[in-house]
């Protein structure tokens, strides 16, 4: 083998090491997708889905599983020239089989949120985002196995963190029309582009610490809530 073809596959290598995993324009997608009302509304219901979560976790655990069952059932019905039927079907199946298997589903949905907390501190050191899955793997089966202990702890996790994407995507989208109609710069002009786009710790940032901080302070609440009274 001649040094052109090691030259070769280093490139193929570096290219490979250096493929865009992690959806960054999918996300920024979302969050410029938001008019104000729908900002606003995102932040003070995420608010109270980081909080509160644990109040209303069955109910969230079946919409969250009926969104999923709609997302495949979509894929699968644009296959078969119906996607709308396909996610009808879809959401309605899984929605339907969360409720008898609602501990597996919280333990499913822990382990998930384990996986983004993991996954995001890989991205956040910038390693190699072809191995992300390796780093979110491990997320995978510690939150599984803190789920199947002690169930109160899946529940405040994933509550926690679902608000809190729905609350970051919020405030990110009230920044970014701030920016834009206040300050007339362009939409790729911000300050929230450059967080989004250029610092590799800013995504991971701001997933993890709210949703840290909304599992104190469910912790907390759920202490308090036999004094509570209604």
């Amino acid at each position: 083998m001649n040094g052109m073809e090691l030259l070769a596959q280093a490139g193929q290598v570096t290219q490979i090491v250096d493929k865009q995993i992690v959806p960054v324009n999918e996300i920024w997608k979302q969050i410029t997708a938001l008019s104000w009302l729908q900002a606003v509304l995102a932040v003070s219901f995420g608010l109270v889905y980081q909080l509160y979560g644990w109040r209303i976790y069955r109910v969230l655990v079946v919409i969250c599983f009926g969104l999923v069952g709609m997302f495949v059932g979509i894929q699968i019905g644009e296959k078969m020239q119906n996607p709308i039927w396909g996610g009808i079907f879809g959401l309605a199946i899984l929605a339907a089989v969360s409720v008898p298997l609602m501990h597996w589903c919280v333990c499913i949905l822990g382990a998930a949120a384990g996986g983004l907390m993991t996954g995001g501190l890989w991205y956040a050191f910038n390693l190699p985002q072809i191995y992300i899955w390796s780093g979110a793997a491990v997320g995978v089966v510690a939150g599984g196995m803190i789920s199947f202990i002690v169930l109160k702890a899946a529940v405040m996790l994933f509550t926690s963190m679902g608000g809190t994407i729905i609350l970051v995507t919020g405030i990110l989208g009230l920044l970014q029309q701030y920016q834009i109609h206040q300050l007339h710069l362009a939409a790729d002009q911000t300050e929230v582009y450059r967080w989004v786009h250029d610092l590799k710790w800013f995504l991971p940032a701001a997933l993890i610490v709210p949703t840290l901080f909304g599992v104190y302070m469910q912790h907390r609440f759920v202490k308090l809530s036999s004094k509570w009274e209604f």
